[in-house]
């Protein structure tokens, strides 16, 4: 712990240095404060915001939303990347379709899914779902080819079926790709729903920075701006705990 704490000394420093130097700028009037406020007057309002629970509805629905998509997405690439790890037809059935999918920007298909699912929770848990489901598919097809055949083989050979497999072999030995997948698969659905309810206009923490944003309330919207970064930074640093216990046989991967 202790160690964690000194690494991470000089980045905060740094961004402290940043924030001390952009008041200074803000207040010798250098930086339009129409703009860019001072960081102190944007720290003050954020903690009125949560002290308030000005920032508790926007922030629930938000990270309900973020979860149920993120959920979804991470069980269905699983399990589908396992399979396409495994089973080389079921692979080259679903290859093509993948790499089609793969590369378009899920923003890119809000519009589409606000024709099929309307602007509710439906389409936005649906559009953060496809988000995290590619990275997190690539890393299981990718952990499950990276298995020792030799570890699968002599499992059958003790006469382990086909789930024991899967759960004994498998699932540990690709476990540090999955997460790895999804770490990064958390970020992509934090940005995806941020956007997502900046397009539907629905509520929720992205439509609150646009609409602060078209009303000019830059102090505000920068406050937001700052809730979000937290709730981001917050659920990094909960998804590398979670890793490290979960994968602790593979601990200097998993840091």
């Amino acid at each position: 712990m202790r160690s964690r704490v000194l690494h991470a000394l000089p980045g905060v420093a740094f961004l402290g240095l940043l924030l001390l130097t952009l008041e200074a700028a803000v207040r010798a009037g250098l930086v339009d404060k129409s703009f860019i406020p001072a960081p102190s007057a944007v720290a003050a309002r954020t903690i009125a915001l949560i002290v308030t629970g000005g920032a508790g509805g926007p922030l629930l629905k938000t990270t309900l939303l973020l979860f149920a998509g993120y959920g979804l997405g991470c069980l269905a690439a699983v399990a589908l990347g396992i399979l396409m790890g495994y089973y080389r037809p079921v692979y080259l059935l679903f290859e093509p379709v993948t790499e089609l999918l793969r590369p378009i920007p899920k923003p890119a298909l809000v519009p589409v899914l606000m024709l099929l699912l309307g602007l509710g929770a439906g389409m936005k848990v649906t559009v953060v779902a496809l988000g995290a489901f590619f990275p997190v598919l690539i890393n299981t097809v990718q952990g499950v080819r990276a298995v020792d055949p030799v570890m699968t083989d002599m499992a059958r050979t003790f006469g382990h079926s086909g789930p024991a497999v899967l759960w004994r072999i498998l699932l540990p030995a690709s476990a540090p790709f999955i997460l790895a997948g999804m770490r990064i698969s958390l970020g992509i659905s934090l940005v995806v729903v941020i956007i997502a309810e900046m397009i539907s206009s629905t509520g929720g923490l992205g439509d609150l920075i646009l609409d602060m944003q078209r009303s000019f309330q830059v102090t505000d919207s920068y406050a937001w701006l700052v809730i979000v970064a937290v709730l981001g930074f917050g659920l990094n640093v909960l998804f590398r705990w979670a890793e490290r216990r979960t994968t602790f046989w593979n601990a200097p991967a998993a840091e």
